[in-house]
């Protein structure tokens, strides 16, 4: 992907893809950690000028909003997933707070039908594709979406259950009647919320953050993707 990130390592808060209005429960990175994310920065500084050309790209990542975009290996999985589930017609896939994923599923296939629901007012760049979302809001959403998703992927900011509890019902109004698919990117710690809540379970692929976050992400759906995705742990 052509995303250059510029960012500033002096104000690291949060952990995750997402952004939100809150302060609940943010693991901080240690200072090993934050010391090899300086090393990544400086070296995506040294390469700004290089790459591009991509029409859908990413803007820099806001730690004081809890942003950490996943890595190019991570995004290009969930990516296939996603478009492996639409099964090559025209299916509406909503994003929540997962902007990375919005970007590659436009690059891999411009024509595919993605809503991007984010707090960061900045995604506006993405037209009609973005719709301005709170967490703490869950139900204002366009009644145009509603009940009109197949897949929905969900990346909470915070791993409080409250945050994944008005996430879900999010994910409820939005996902189509019948055939549906959910996907969620949030910390182990949520596994057990996870299934109690929306019914998820984990799945054998390992998300990965650029960041290099020492916090242990996982992969949850409410389906079982056989051989994909590393298989499912239910």
């Amino acid at each position: 992907m052509a995303d250059q990130l510029q960012l500033n390592p002096n104000s690291v808060t949060g952990i995750t893809e997402s952004s939100a209005p809150s302060d609940d429960e943010e693991p901080s990175l240690s200072s090993h950690t934050l010391a090899a994310l300086k090393e990544f920065l400086a070296e995506q500084q040294h390469h700004s000028d290089a790459g591009g050309g991509s029409e859908v790209s990413l803007v820099s990542e806001n730690w004081n909003l809890s942003q950490f975009w996943y890595t190019p290996e991570t995004a290009k999985t969930v990516a296939e997933e996603v478009l492996t589930l639409c099964g090559g017609v025209h299916t509406r896939v909503a994003c929540i707070a997962c902007p990375t994923l919005y970007v590659y599923l436009k690059q891999m296939n411009p024509n595919a039908t993605v809503q991007l629901l984010e707090y960061d007012k900045r995604f506006k760049q993405y037209g009609s594709d973005y719709t301005f979302y709170d967490y703490n809001l869950p139900d204002e959403i366009p009644s145009e979406l509603k009940h009109s998703c197949k897949v929905v992927v969900a990346d909470p900011p915070y791993l409080s259950q409250e945050c994944l509890e008005k996430v879900a019902e999010t994910i409820r109004l939005l996902i189509q009647p019948g055939e549906s698919f959910v996907l969620l990117l949030t910390g182990e710690v949520q596994k057990e919320r996870a299934a109690e809540i929306l019914g998820l379970y984990p799945c054998g692929f390992r998300p990965q953050h650029s960041s290099k976050l020492g916090n242990e992400f996982r992969l949850f759906s409410n389906y079982d993707p056989e051989t994909r995705l590393g298989g499912w742990e239910k």
